[in-house]
């Protein structure tokens, strides 16, 4: 566990890592492939979405209790995480900023804590698709996603009074999941740089 959190709290190389603590590259390779999948494997335990009345209720009332938007349950948005060239597709992970990135898109709750993470797609692909085809499309919001019923984006073009003081409400509430973003990347600083390992241990 401590070389997975070394390396997971660095943006260095797993070769340096294991210098440091006194043991191989590949020790460090696998230790951190067996910690990290141990962890992805229990994920749904911790990483879960409100899906019956109650527990949609209950985020509702948490949220009421702490913020102002109606009906709120949390927030949603994507984030970039930096990777490898791939040889596969290659193109299609290239962000529009020109870097190999994956398109992460996260929910998170009133507590900060995530409530769904999908890792599934490359760089170059629009937040609005990712939403379209996940599977928490029946939660949450932000202005890179079309409105629907269970999501709420700001008015492009407001009008002075209400859609004004809408727009100011919803922007002031949804940094909450830009914090979370903020938070993870602080921690594990890995995910502010490169993703130096294979394609299909980073996706899941």
């Amino acid at each position: 566990m401590k070389i997975c959190v070394r390396y997971l709290g660095d943006p260095g190389y797993k070769q340096g890592i294991g210098q440091e603590l006194g043991v191989t590259q590949p020790t460090v390779s696998r230790t951190v492939d067996r910690v990290v999948n141990s962890i992805v494997a229990q994920s749904n335990e911790w990483i879960k979405i409100p899906t019956s009345n109650h527990e949609l209720m209950e985020a509702n009332r948490i949220w009421q209790n702490m913020y102002k938007f109606p009906s709120a349950i949390g927030v949603i948005d994507c984030t970039h995480i930096g990777i490898l060239k791939s040889n596969r597709h290659a193109d299609q992970y290239i962000n529009r900023k020109g870097k190999p990135t994956l398109n992460v898109q996260e929910t998170c709750d009133v507590r900060e804590m995530f409530t769904s993470v999908d890792v599934s797609w490359p760089g170059s692909v629009h937040d609005s698709r990712i939403w379209r085809n996940s599977q928490t499309r029946s939660q949450l919001g932000d202005d890179g996603y079309g409105i629907e019923p269970c999501l709420m984006t700001p008015f492009r073009n407001p009008t002075p009074g209400a859609e004004i003081n809408y727009n100011k409400l919803l922007k002031q509430e949804r940094v909450i999941i830009k914090r979370c973003f903020g938070q993870v990347k602080r921690r594990f600083p890995v995910l502010q740089y490169v993703c130096r390992v294979k394609l299909e241990n980073v996706e899941f």
